[in-house]
């Protein structure tokens, strides 16, 4: 190759010509950055849904908190008294809900069919309505359930902080064995897979 090849080559390449004489594609080139950018918003979405997910979960609960929470009592709609120490000794299921809450509203059923299911194998279940007692009391009185509710209101906010559930999350339930002590948590609606094996931590 002469001197003057060598420089034609040179001169042809740094122009944006490959050596064989091949132009690059600039439709080529935009279709390769349309692709990185949808690759990068793609993981920064993953990113951030795990990250919103995570925020989310419960976190554990302390020893103090588990026990702190047999001492509460709390009004029913029907007049009477809910006394958690009075469930101590039997599994218990405690959901968190409330009347302006979709997801709770959607579970309550599957919840329900479960208490009567396992309620002959002393599987207790409880509901803590965290909501004004009148909107409570007006639901009940359309769709009634087989366990029973507490009015929880305000102080189950603060009673689900304390065993896990830091962003207030509705619904809430988490899951006792006999001795009292705290199984397992979840935020956000149950589904029967869950349930299932729940069932399947206390039988």
């Amino acid at each position: 190759m002469t001197e003057d090849s060598k420089t034609e080559v040179i001169a042809s390449t740094s122009a944006g010509t490959s050596a064989n004489g091949q132009e690059p594609s600039s439709a080529d080139g935009m279709h390769r950055r349309h692709w990185l950018t949808a690759a990068v918003a793609v993981s920064a979405g993953v990113a951030g849904a795990f990250v919103a997910w995570q925020k989310f979960q419960p976190i554990g609960a302390s020893d103090e908190a588990v026990q702190n929470f047999w001492t509460f009592e709390f009004d029913q709609p029907d007049g009477g008294r809910l006394s958690l120490k009075a469930l101590q000794g039997k599994p218990l299921l405690v959901n968190f809900w409330a009347t302006w809450c979709p997801p709770c509203i959607e579970e309550l059923p599957l919840i329900d069919a479960f208490y009567k299911a396992n309620q002959a194998k002393s599987v207790q279940v409880i509901g803590l309505a965290v909501d004004q007692p009148s909107m409570v009391k007006r639901y009940l009185a359309q769709k009634p359930l087989s366990f029973p509710v507490g009015l929880a209101g305000v102080s189950g906010t603060e009673l689900g902080i304390s065993l896990g559930n830091a962003e207030s999350v509705l619904p809430f339930s988490l899951l006792f064995d006999s001795k009292g002590r705290l199984l397992t948590q979840k935020t956000g609606k149950l589904d029967q897979k869950d349930l299932d094996a729940w069932l399947k931590m206390i039988v």
